[in-house]
């Protein structure tokens, strides 16, 4: 449960949010690029098929607050072929998503059929 309260800010004319929980969302951000082939599939097949994968794992791995699995949307620039937006409910989720058997036989997959990989995870709180 998050608590929180509104105090005077230190100049006395705004207030501000205190947020008491310790608990801190944690963003993690990933991009793929595909192969043109790869595991006998055409570059098409494996982005549906991680796709399709991916948004499984919500449903299998937990603490998983947000997850968004993005493919290019016609009209639209995109530089990659596949892309993760979730979001964690800390730093412990995310670590034990990344160990988690569900996400490894996923995260196995894509080593198979990407040529690149980068990644963000972050702190929003922080920003």
């Amino acid at each position: 449960m998050v608590t929180a309260r509104l105090a005077a800010a230190p100049s006395g004319d705004k207030l501000r949010l205190e947020n008491n929980d310790r608990r801190t969302v944690i963003k993690h951000v990933v991009l793929w690029q595909f192969a043109e082939q790869a595991e006998g599939r055409d570059k098409a097949a494996n982005v549906e098929l991680v796709s399709d994968r991916l948004k499984a794992l919500p449903a299998l791995v937990p603490g998983i607050e947000s997850f968004e699995v993005v493919t290019p949307q016609d009209g639209l620039e995109s530089t990659f072929d596949l892309m993760l937006v979730s979001s964690f409910a800390d730093v412990d989720a995310l670590g034990a998503y990344v160990v988690h058997p569900e996400h490894q036989q996923v995260a196995q997959l894509i080593g198979k059929v990407r040529t690149e990989r980068h990644c963000v995870d972050y702190d929003p709180s922080a920003l």
